[in-house]
């Protein structure tokens, strides 16, 4: 079976210590590993994200769909999740943003990243914004 996008992307991207070329050249992205809501099984998917206010962002865009990802499905039901940035790899806890403050992110997001703005015209759903709680050690926003 040939390998899937998300696969390749994966397999280029911990190969070459969190760089990939093709259309996330020279974006900030990570692999996020979730806990499948029904399955229980480990899911990984290469997404972009944004460093604002002092937070790592995650944006359920699924790039302006009427749905929302099955990664922010798995991580509402599991919010312990594993985050690869570059070569380094922990544990996290994501949690979505809600009311004003995730207006407040989204907004800070699209000033930084327009195209989320775009997804967000192409849908009814409000996309979801979800920050990244790090150990602190790390210190990576």
């Amino acid at each position: 079976m040939p390998m899937s996008f998300n696969d390749s992307v994966i397999a280029e991207f911990r190969a070459n210590g969190g760089k990939v070329g093709g259309p996330f050249e020279g974006g900030d992205l990570l692999l996020l590993t979730t806990t499948g809501a029904r399955s229980g099984a480990e899911h990984t998917v290469p997404l972009g994200y944004v460093r604002a206010d002092g937070l790592l962002l995650l944006v359920a865009s699924a790039g302006g769909a009427d749905r929302h990802p099955a990664w922010y499905h798995n991580l509402l039901a599991h919010p312990a999740v594993q985050v690869e940035i570059g070569t380094e790899r922990y544990e996290a806890i994501a949690v979505p943003a809600t009311g004003p403050h995730r207006d407040h992110l989204f907004e800070r997001i699209t000033s930084i990243t327009p195209g989320y703005a775009d997804y967000q015209t192409q849908t009814r759903r409000v996309i979801p914004v979800i920050a990244l709680e790090t150990p602190a050690h790390l210190n990576l926003t």
